[in-house]
């Protein structure tokens, strides 16, 4: 079995996804890593495609977009993608969100209760 080389964390966040005006769609990640993500869509993906997906981390940012993520996987309504490009500040903010992510809930806690 393959080993992830980093953490995946389950979300809910709001997603959109298009490939060359061959296929688009809504979704929801409900995994996300730095190196790639699950989206769960009414739309069949194949395996090999190539998208552009949006993140929709908040109504209050402008989604990330991750300009190049190969389809992996199809299966039950889901799909997996691998993120192969993405410009420099699309990576800072996916790193920000992961790192976000990865706090325990005491830290999110603690660090909420500093900036008031």
């Amino acid at each position: 079995m393959e080993q992830r080389k980093d953490n995946r964390f389950p979300v809910g966040f709001r997603s959109s996804f298009s490939s060359a005006n061959i296929i688009s769609g809504d979704g929801t990640l409900n995994e996300l890593s730095l190196r790639g993500c699950r989206v769960r869509s009414l739309i069949e993906v194949n395996p090999g495609t190539v998208l552009q997906i949006r993140v929709h981390v908040s109504d209050r940012e402008s989604p990330i977009v991750i300009t190049h993520a190969i389809v992996r996987w199809y299966r039950d309504g889901s799909f997996g993608c691998e993120f192969v490009n993405l410009g420099a500040e699309e990576w800072a903010r996916l790193r920000a969100v992961t790192t976000e992510l990865e706090k325990e809930p005491y830290q999110k806690v603690k660090d909420a209760g500093e900036a008031a």
